[in-house]
């Protein structure tokens, strides 16, 4: 069994260095040219075959509700960043794709956030970095009976 205080202490001491190494790699994004929930729509999207993706599989990359993701999309929509679709294989679904103007803005914030996080990241090895991968993935699946 798990050491209880260890498992309280690891985690805090998770929740805070994600909270400032995103605190100090947020100055990439302004609601002016692409905010951060902006940013993981395009990722997404721009990930997909074609730049394309199921706005349901956008949803389930956000930390956002369904709603909310569905509005942010339909502002990107109107900013020229994407289009949206009905889904051919699915009647109740949509596809959404980055536009040529949407893409190219992400490209541009990507390379400088990439830069950033890169630069932040450099404290610790590439040994380290990959345990640290592992290890978050680790905790990021669900465990049997939850």
């Amino acid at each position: 069994m798990t050491d209880r205080r260890l498992a309280i202490d690891a985690w805090e001491s998770l929740f805070r260095a994600q909270h400032e190494v995103f605190g100090d790699i947020n100055d990439d994004f302004h609601d002016d040219t692409l905010s951060q929930a902006e940013y993981d729509v395009l990722l997404t999207v721009t990930r997909g075959s074609d730049m394309t993706a199921r706005l349901r599989d956008v949803t389930a990359n956000m930390l956002i509700s369904q709603p909310s993701v569905s509005r942010l999309v339909d502002r990107m929509v109107v900013r020229g960043l994407l289009t949206k679709c009905a889904d051919p294989d699915d009647g109740r679904g949509a596809l959404v794709h980055a536009t040529d103007a949407g893409a190219s803005l992400f490209r541009r914030i990507a390379s400088a956030h990439g830069k950033a996080i890169a630069e932040r990241m450099s404290l610790l090895s590439d040994d380290e970095l990959t345990q640290l991968r592992d290890l978050t993935a680790k905790l990021r699946k669900k465990q049997p009976g939850c």
